[in-house]
């Protein structure tokens, strides 16, 4: 192997140690070197006269050796006294040698790089790069200098020497890194041409604007961008194409099971549920998995959806299962379905981390022989022990905790029958559209966009924590009515167990402000029947105040409950302060949520609890969030199954994820040899994992 694919053993002066040192950047090849960017540039391309120097600035001085001295202070140093026609510079060492002192005898002509700092002597470079310049000066740099990420044990200059080297390869045979994106396309869509791309980033000319290199707005980085967030888009789509291509059930409507189901109902579906369910119907009845994600407010009635679903699966003699991403939201649905579907003769199974013993073989068992018809539980679903008999429908809850990986391992568990099931994804996590077609582009989306009739509107107030006393009265007064309160205490950093006692402290002071009410707490380190007692006695009315962790930010429903008071809002995101408003205004009763926040607010928390005391609409929330925290934690990237990005970064790059799609649909209809290799190119073994995964 020569070029760019030989791996980086075979360039000059890389032994296996420090091929290492390359491999913990994910260098393994020499094309890797081309794709390995600069963090920031340095401008060497000229000399600066030493009189026109700040404090700050970095800078190639050239100048004569006046005195070389080593100097005791607080540390020993070297001081070098330089000066050019202009004026006189210090450079100083801490650590050097004696062989180094004699090298700057009075005389020698040095040139060194640095930056200026104001130190004892005036203005000082502390350890600069430097040559002594002989008879004839080399010229000095004819581009910016690249500073790359780097490991321990390896040095810029090497770096930088080894990406040259690679530089070489590719303007020797310039064919053996493809363009992949075609001509026409790179024309249509405004891409500059890769290896140019290359060039101007590892060697930008002097007058290249290192400000907009360093942010990524260069036009050269913006195109490796689009070719990277290309090169995603494609393999979600492989994903599913791949998931597709085995066959899934056809499921018939379940049209008589569905209509006994909706007799049972308080209410009748909202419009957008139908739309919804004819889109899914529709899905339902093809000969290739269903892959959709719903999207719907909180409160929209994502649940009763997911339960029609599943009956057209059951009627059609399959199993479905619903996995949630907490015990408490899995126990919850467990509760609901059992409700539903046990009076249609449907048995519903429950099976979670915390099953043990009997209970947990019984639900195996169940699953296995295909009595539970209905499964439900958390990602213990996933286990290789669980074996279902014919799984016809995955439902998904909270889609944003859990990855592609997960979406394919789901395919696995159906296909034991030699079908796939069909896939329902669902979050209350309200996505925006553009952000939605990159990250599931291996899904079609559907929309619940409107509230079920008779559901309140939440009135939001902002207050600061000096006024907790009237927020107490405030709890008093609604209680008193026969409404219920939730006291929500947020994260204490990131620990867990702070969190709890911090719940607890809360807890008791309430208790003791509040000696006529009762009062319940529920936290994350509670065994699950502790919880589940205290939710079922909180929904039962036997308590007036549940004091939570933000363990009850989805799915908890007790349409009682009218006032929720968040402390420390400016802790949270918009989307999860959202889901949490979402537990109360469930009845028809006025309802409000009381942010209680610590001053001062920074100007993004304050911008946050603005957005969250002016809308409750979840789109509008999701929109704002995007602009306040950027795509990487609105999706919580770790988990959307976009692998790492090299170089591409959903937030400084979410203006190109509309373009994005349609240059994959075109690539895709003109050129569909060109997917594989750009998958490779960017996710590299990545994209071979989903593949089989």
């Amino acid at each position: 192997m020569s070029g760019l694919d030989a791996p980086v053993t075979e360039l000059k002066g890389v032994g296996e140690a420090l091929a290492q040192k390359l491999a913990r950047l994910r260098i393994d090849v020499v094309a890797d070197l081309l794709f390995h960017l600069p963090l920031r540039y340095q401008d060497r391309t000229r000399i600066t006269p030493i009189a026109t120097l700040r404090s700050g600035d970095e800078a190639v001085v050239e100048g004569e050796v006046m005195a070389a001295d080593v100097v005791r202070g607080r540390r020993r140093s070297l001081l070098i006294r330089l000066r050019d026609g202009s004026g006189i510079l210090s450079l100083r060492f801490f650590h050097f040698s004696p062989a180094q002192q004699q090298q700057f005898r009075p005389g020698t002509r040095v040139r060194a790089f640095g930056e200026a700092r104001a130190g004892a002597t005036g203005l000082e470079l502390y350890h600069p790069e430097y040559r002594l310049l002989g008879e004839g000066a080399p010229p000095v740099e004819d581009h910016l200098t690249p500073i790359y990420p780097t490991t321990e044990g390896l040095h810029q200059t090497r770096l930088r020497a080894l990406i040259d080297q690679a530089l070489a390869r590719l303007d020797a045979t310039p064919e053996a890194l493809p363009e992949w994106i075609p001509e026409p396309l790179r024309r249509r869509f405004e891409l500059p041409e890769l290896h140019g791309c290359l060039r101007a980033l590892h060697h930008p000319a002097p007058d290249a604007d290192p400000e907009a290199l360093g942010a990524g707005q260069h036009p050269a980085v913006r195109r490796l961008a689009m070719e990277e967030l290309l090169a995603h888009q494609l393999s979600l789509r492989e994903v599913r194409l791949r998931i597709q291509e085995d066959g899934a059930p056809s499921l018939p409507d379940g049209r008589g099971l569905q209509a006994r189901f909706l007799t049972q109902l308080p209410f009748s579906l909202t419009a957008a549920q139908r739309r919804v369910l004819d889109e899914i119907r529709a899905d339902l009845a093809e000969e290739r998995p269903m892959l959709r994600l719903v999207q719907g407010d909180v409160g929209s009635g994502k649940t009763v959806v997911a339960a029609m679903a599943a009956l057209s699966a059951i009627a059609g003699g399959c199993q479905a299962a619903m996995m949630a991403p907490t015990e408490i939201l899995a126990e919850q649905h467990y509760r609901a379905f059992k409700a539903w579907f046990e009076p249609l003769g449907i048995e519903v199974a429950w099976l979670a981390g915390k099953l043990k013993g009997k209970a947990r073989l019984d639900a195996k068992a169940a699953i296995l022989d295909g009595r539970a018809q209905m499964v439900i539980g958390t990602h213990a679903l996933f286990q290789g022990d669980v074996h279902f008999q014919r799984l016809g429908l995955a439902i998904i809850d909270e889609q944003h905790r859990f990855g592609v990986h997960q979406r394919l391992a789901l395919r696995e568990k159906g296909e034991a029958g030699g079908l796939t099931p069909h896939q329902l994804v669902m979050t209350a996590t309200p996505i925006p559209r553009t952000l939605a077609m990159s990250a599931y582009a291996d899904l079609d989306v559907s929309v619940i966009d409107e509230l079920p009739p008779g559901r309140t509107p939440v009135k939001t107030v902002v207050v600061p924590d000096e006024r907790r006393p009237e927020v107490v009265a405030r709890i008093r007064h609604a209680c008193a009515e026969g409404r219920q309160a939730y006291w929500v205490c947020t994260l204490i950093e990131e620990s867990e167990a702070l969190q709890c006692q911090a719940a607890e402290a809360t807890r008791d002071e309430l208790v003791e402000a509040l000696p006529e009410l009762a009062i319940g707490l529920v936290h994350g380190r509670m065994k699950a029947a502790e919880k589940a007692e205290v939710m079922a006695d909180f929904k039962a009315g036997e308590l007036d105040l549940l004091v939570a962790t933000t363990v009850i930010e989805v799915g908890v429903d007790v349409p009682n409950a009218s006032l929720m008071i968040i402390e420390n809002p400016e802790r949270l995101g918009l989307s999860q302060l959202h889901q949490l408003r979402g537990r109360v205004g469930r009845g028809a009763t006025a309802s409000f949520c009381v942010l209680l926040y610590h001053p001062p607010l920074s100007d993004h928390s304050r911008k946050r609890l603005t957005v969250m005391r002016e809308t409750t609409d979840g789109f509008r929330i999701a929109e704002q969030d995007l602009e306040i925290r950027g795509p990487g934690e609105v999706l919580g990237t770790r988990q959307t199954g976009l692998a790492q990005m090299k170089i591409a970064d959903l937030e400084r790059d979410a203006d190109l994820l509309p373009r994005v799609s349609p240059l994959a649909e075109s690539l895709l209809a003109e050129h569909p040899e060109a997917s594989r290799p750009l998958i490779r190119r960017w996710l590299g073994e990545e994209a071979g994992r989903y593949g089989q995964v």
